[in-house]
């Protein structure tokens, strides 16, 4: 199951069933859980902890130093990557630094495609799919169910909310609420993400809320302030309201508009 070229440092751990291709190096601190298949080529250093049952397609750079000119080797730097994740070819994933928390996290069930850049510090949430030339700068945030368009780029300290759709060589500048289809250069709101939510059984109910939140806030000319105030009693009915107007409520970069 791991092929004779390949490189293992004394420190690094290796579940139960783990495959590992030609010519891959796993450094010192790195733990790879059971069941997961590691094709060749690949460079993973520590520390840095993989899950159960991932798929690591050639050419991936996983764990190496953050792309952060104040990082020195930074006592907590550290990659966290959960369960069932497909991460394909020349995918690269850095460690986080100190003054970011310390640590890089994606969660379980990602789709990774071929050229995503996740840097320092981000946060990756569950089942989220990242399509080919994705690029996370640092610190970014991404909730549950997410999908990227190609070629989309998110500029650092962004925080790209649950379900939101983004086209094409999307620019994200600003934070993205839940639910939303955002496109362009920068990137502004085009809709809700209405066929993603019924895919992922949204009753029709919370989506017709849904939908009059976001005219409430893109579509009335009214102030945050003022839409938010609006959707008080909507957001009280309904979770789902709440979830979106807590997101904007607490944005620290502003909201795409």
């Amino acid at each position: 199951m791991i092929h004779n070229t390949v490189i293992i440092d004394p420190d690094a751990r290796i579940g139960d069933n783990v495959s590992i291709g030609p010519y891959s190096v796993i450094g010192a601190g790195v733990s790879i859980g059971d069941n997961t298949c590691i094709k060749s080529h690949v460079v993973i250093q520590g520390p840095t902890r993989i899950g159960a049952s991932n798929r690591i397609f050639p050419f991936c750079c996983i764990g190496e130093d953050p792309q952060d000119k104040k990082y020195d080797n930074d006592s907590h730097s550290s990659l966290e990557i959960g369960d069932n994740n497909v991460i394909r070819e020349y995918c690269t994933i850095n460690r986080g630094t100190d003054s970011g928390g310390g640590k890089t996290v994606v969660g379980d069930g990602n789709w990774i495609m071929a050229y995503v850049h996740i840097a320092h510090d981000c946060i990756v949430g569950n089942n989220t799919i990242f399509a080919n030339n994705t690029t996370l700068a640092g610190h970014v945030i991404v909730d549950d169910y997410a999908i990227f368009g190609g070629f989309t780029g998110v500029h650092q300290f962004c925080h790209v909310g649950s379900n939101c759709f983004t086209a094409i060589s999307s620019v994200v500048v600003k934070d993205v609420p839940p639910y939303l289809m955002i496109a362009g250069n920068t990137a502004k709101p085009s809709g809700l993400n209405r066929e993603g939510l019924k895919r992922h059984g949204f009753d029709p109910d919370a989506i017709e809320a849904l939908k009059q939140a976001y005219k409430t806030v893109y579509r009335q000319g009214l102030t945050i302030s003022k839409a938010l105030e609006e959707l008080e009693s909507l957001a009280k009915a309904h979770q789902e309201v709440r979830l979106f107007t807590d997101f904007i409520a607490n944005s620290r970069r502003g909201i795409v508009r």
